[in-house]
């Protein structure tokens, strides 16, 4: 398994900065043009080699090396495609309601992951409802060759050496570490003049998870709650609501700020708010340093429900809950990227340690009372009141219905929301009936024996 290494520079000199800040703005105006021309479906059937073969036989120049070029345009095009991807995601659901005839799907899947869709004329209007035109907003990064760049040791650290704009002249960078980097690097260029260096290294998998088969609801008060009802990461709601009360403050004063540097008309007195006022610097700062503290605390959590689980049930939650509003400041609360941060340890840690994550249908898990199964009960808060008077832990009580849906038969991953509802409604009018087959997935002994799966 690969994963990334952030090197910081050691102190590096101004003109250094400037040199590396230019060849980045250079570089980030090819990234430009590659998200321009092939980002959409004009690039789709088009790799990397056969716009750099069309680019060196136009003799493009983009005034800097041509191998640095040639890596931003890899690595611009690397994001098309991941992004053409995140899209499919979305667009195989529109397929599973498109059509119930299991023929008709696989044929428009196949189609999907082949790409061969841009020849199908509903996948062409389902993939550009989903698939956005993307445009760059990058220009603060240079990426490096494995063997472009040279390492030596000096002063009891580690150095680079890097090409810069002159052929033949390199740039030599000094990091905060004794081991010298390898592979492909990744140079990005604060705003503050800082400098990261971002390398890829392979970790071996240890297989040390759990043995023990567990489903999580991901929360805003803490991180994860499994269905044994251990919470993990209680000190995250509060971590989120300062900052998110912080920022708010915050920028509520630096609009003040900008409207009265706007509306004078001293020069100097505008020059000087957005010098010292507005700037990012100290923002920019104060939330890396938070979200620093968030991913200490996603992964410990993440690592924690591994030691006890083999197999971990959890939502997918790519597709957005539509028509859910909680207000203003708990919609702005809960507007954050925590829910990609918690989503990226669950992969790296299962990797990691030898564990599956596997990905289930989260309509409705919030709302089922998980002793049947069934829609009998409502959720306040984080208490579940029951239609026979128990209540129960409503975090607890989604990550049972999670676990319990990992062996659903009838809903799978990608069931349209309103089709679960129907068969919920289905089960839960036959248990009110008394006629509730005790061999179907609403049988209370059913779904509470995969808690010790």
């Amino acid at each position: 398994m690969k994963v990334t290494r952030i090197l910081n520079a050691k102190k590096p000199n101004k003109g250094k900065v400037v040199a590396l800040r230019e060849q980045a703005r250079r570089l980030g105006q090819v990234r430009s043009e590659v998200w321009q021309r092939f980002g959409s479906i004009q690039g789709v059937n088009r790799s990397d080699r056969q716009i750099r073969d069309q680019w060196l036989k136009d003799k493009r120049d983009f005034f800097v090396l041509v191998n640095a070029w040639k890596e931003t345009l890899r690595d611009a095009k690397g994001d098309i495609t991941a992004n053409m991807e995140a899209a499919k995601v979305k667009a195989r659901r529109c397929i599973w309601r498109h059509t119930n005839d299991k023929a008709e799907q696989k044929r428009l899947f196949t189609a999907l992951k082949g790409n061969d869709w841009v020849q199908n004329a509903y996948l062409r209007r389902v993939m550009r409802e989903h698939w956005k035109r993307g445009h760059n907003h990058t220009h603060n990064q240079i990426i490096v060759r494995s063997d472009n760049y040279t390492t030596f040791q000096l002063g009891g650290r580690a150095w680079i050496k890097i090409p810069s704009l002159v052929k033949g002249q390199r740039i030599a960078i000094p990091l905060n570490t004794t081991v010298a980097p390898t592979g492909t690097l990744r140079v990005i260029i604060k705003d503050d003049d800082h400098i990261e260096v971002h390398t890829t290294v392979d970790v071996e998998t240890q297989q040390d998870c759990g043995t023990r088969t567990l489903g999580i609801d991901k929360g805003y008060s803490e991180v994860l709650v499994d269905s044994d009802g251990e919470h993990h990461g209680q000190e995250l709601g509060t971590i989120l609501t300062e900052q998110s009360d912080r920022l708010k403050a915050k920028y509520q004063r630096r609009s003040k700020l900008r409207a009265l540097a706007n509306k004078t008309r001293n020069p100097h007195k505008r020059e000087h708010i957005r010098q010292f006022n507005l700037g990012r610097k100290k923002i920019n700062r104060q939330m890396d340093k938070t979200h620093a503290q968030i991913r200490d605390i996603v992964f410990q959590s993440v690592h924690q429900v591994v030691d006890k689980a083999a197999v971990i049930a959890a939502e997918d939650l790519t597709a957005p809950m539509a028509g859910k509003s909680f207000g203003k400041n708990v919609n702005r609360r809960l507007a954050s990227w925590t829910k990609g941060v918690i989503a990226e340890a669950l992969d790296r840690v299962s990797h990691l340690r030898g564990s599956t994550v596997v990905l289930v249908n989260p309509a409705y898990t919030s709302q089922m009372d998980s002793r049947n199964g069934c829609l009998l009960g409502k959720r306040q808060g984080d208490r579940f009141y029951c239609s026979d008077g128990v209540v129960l832990q409503a975090d607890q009580n989604a990550a049972r219905n999670v676990l319990a849906r990992l062996f659903d038969p009838d809903i799978d991953r990608f069931t349209p929301f309103k089709r679960v509802k129907a068969i919920l409604l289905e089960r839960t009018e036959r248990l009110r009936l008394g006629l509730l087959n005790q061999d179907s997935s609403c049988s209370p002994a059913m779904a509470l024996s995969t808690e010790s799966e």
